[in-house]
């Protein structure tokens, strides 16, 4: 029961002629790196 979720989004997945790949999301996630390279290093300085 814990796991449902995860084994339907694999499933899902596996069903999926091109799965998605981590580099490709979009938008979003380029934001999300972007945010945390510039918070990094204003910790450091």
């Amino acid at each position: 029961m814990k796991n449902q979720r995860f084994i339907k989004s694999v499933v899902a997945a596996s069903k999926a002629e091109t799965p998605a790949m981590p580099w490709a999301r979009g938008a979003r996630r380029q934001a999300f790196i972007a945010k945390r390279k510039g918070a990094g290093l204003a910790k450091v300085a």
